[in-house]
């Protein structure tokens, strides 16, 4: 969870997870700054302000809980400080924490030329975008007008609530790019990646706004001063050093963006991004995983199957029915029972974990819900959440070590009605995958990868996991139709 945006409503505690940890008595371990703050501005060539002889209109968008609403307060605070009149006003719907975020400043040298505090239709000449998608929203864009608005726009991935609903959206920074140039022009639109930048830089990834308005600042979309912003910073009184800081990191990264990014990310530890593996790898990578979740003999029933779909795939580096079967038959025999839970807290890693992320002095509870003895809601039927504490640890070590009754005659969990299916959905994708090699070719071999993938929609765990389980079988069913009738795929397909 990223402390720095968590709602601290603690609602996720009432999630179906196998498990959850809380921590107490500790703070949120803030991130060490790459570099130093940029030194003397007096360097940096002052922008052209925008005249405010008539109402100059901005937009600042965002995230709720990430200072959107602060941007807006500083800038007007900023205006009155140079005897310029503002107004503000803040929409932030229904979810001020999480949700998408507007503020609508209006800046002019005289109070009485301000009839409105909403920024009209196309009447917006600049945007702070501080969030991908909600700058890509029509709330936004209706309010900007191609050939006289300018947008800055941090393109950094915030997953909004829409993403926690459908697991199976993806992010998609092309079409939203794409919306936002095309609304307002290319030339018109700049877009950095702000949060890792400020988070680099800083430390904690909540400057990212003032460093956006930074930015905006030095590309001369901000009818006020820098000195009277970082006196508004002064009078908010709150992380004043670090609010001014990012601001001072925003102007340079628009001056010298090669320069901020050489301090932000030194050679030696910069992060390029992912690096795509090789099926190779993969296989190798999750072969080691296995055989810790189990033992060399589990591992080597995984490689086993890999290897026989690779070599009738017969794709050099692996098809994508290989892919498929590689990540999928891997997700199915990794299930997260009670020794799983059990073998990942009690690993050195997941300490590691705790202690970059929190203060020393901490304390662990954990909330589980054991399927042998777990309180049931009294509402919902299912399963409620328990509170255990750190004592639990030496509790997840032995069952770590009990692993190896996993499945067994002696496995004290394994007769429940979600670990047998667990089970049997192993056997069932093995079946699924030899009937794939019997009648794989040409015809069959995009039913062939779908069906592979069926494990793709099987998603959660307990009574959560047992609702995808039906709508997976669907699939299945259908899918395996099409395997044998390749006509019927198109169907199946949409299904």
């Amino acid at each position: 969870i990223d402390q720095s945006s968590c709602n601290k409503d603690y609602s996720c505690l009432n999630g179906f997870c196998p498990s959850f940890v809380t921590v107490y008595d500790a703070e949120p371990r803030k991130g060490k700054p790459a570099g130093q703050a940029p030194g003397p501005l007096e360097v940096l060539p002052e922008p052209t302000l925008p005249a405010t002889d008539e109402p100059y209109s901005m937009m600042i968008d965002g995230i709720g809980g990430t200072g959107v609403i602060t941007v807006g307060a500083l800038l007007a605070m900023a205006a009155h400080l140079e005897g310029k009149a503002a107004t503000v006003m803040d929409m932030t719907g229904l979810a001020q924490k999480g949700g998408a975020v507007w503020s609508h400043l209006r800046i002019a040298d005289n109070l009485e030329d301000l009839h409105s505090v909403r920024v009209g239709l196309g009447g917006g000449r600049a945007l702070i975008g501080c969030d991908l998608v909600t700058s890509s929203q029509i709330d936004t864009l209706s309010r900007l007008a191609r050939g006289s608005s300018r947008a800055v726009i941090n393109t950094y991935r915030t997953y909004t609530n829409e993403f926690a609903r459908n697991p199976d959206m993806s992010f998609p920074d092309d079409e939203l790019r794409t919306r936002i140039e095309a609304a307002l022009g290319g030339d018109a639109v700049e877009m950095i990646d702000a949060t890792d930048l400020a988070t680099a830089l800083l430390g904690d990834a909540i400057g990212t706004n003032l460093f956006m308005t930074g930015f905006a600042y030095q590309r001369g979309l901000v009818p006020v001063s820098a000195e009277a912003i970082e006196r508004a910073i002064e009078l908010n009184g709150i992380a004043v050093e670090m609010n001014k800081t990012a601001f001072d990191w925003g102007r340079r990264a628009a001056h010298d963006l090669a320069f901020v990014e050489r301090v932000a990310y030194p050679s030696e530890t910069r992060n390029e991004g992912p690096v795509l593996e090789s099926l190779d790898d993969t296989v190798a990578r999750r072969a080691a995983f296995l055989t810790d979740y189990q033992n060399a003999a589990y591992a080597a029933r995984y490689t086993t199957l890999v290897g026989r779909v690779r070599a009738a795939e017969a794709v050099e580096g692996g098809g994508p029915l290989s892919h498929a079967v590689a990540r999928y038959y891997f997700k199915l025999l990794a299930y997260k029972d009670e020794y799983e839970v059990a073998r990942l807290h009690a690993s050195a890693d997941f300490h590691r974990q705790i202690g970059r992320q929190f203060d020393d002095g901490y304390r662990l509870e954990f909330n589980l819900a054991p399927p042998l003895f777990a309180r049931k809601d009294s509402v919902t039927g299912e399963p409620r959440k328990m509170r255990f504490g750190s004592w639990m640890l030496h509790v997840f070590k032995l069952m770590a070590a009990l692993r190896g009754l996993r499945g067994t005659a002696f496995d004290p969990f394994g007769r429940t009605e979600e670990r047998r299916r667990e089970r049997a959905l192993i056997s069932q994708y093995e079946a699924d995958v030899e009937e794939i090699l019997r009648r794989f070719g040409p015809e069959t071999r995009a039913a062939a990868v779908d069906l592979a993938s069926v494990p793709e929609h099987i998603r959660g765990y307990g009574h959560v996991k047992l609702r995808h389980l039906e709508v997976a079988e669907k699939r299945r069913t259908a899918l395996l139709e099409a395997l044998h009738d390749p006509k019927k795929y198109t169907v199946a397909a949409a299904e």
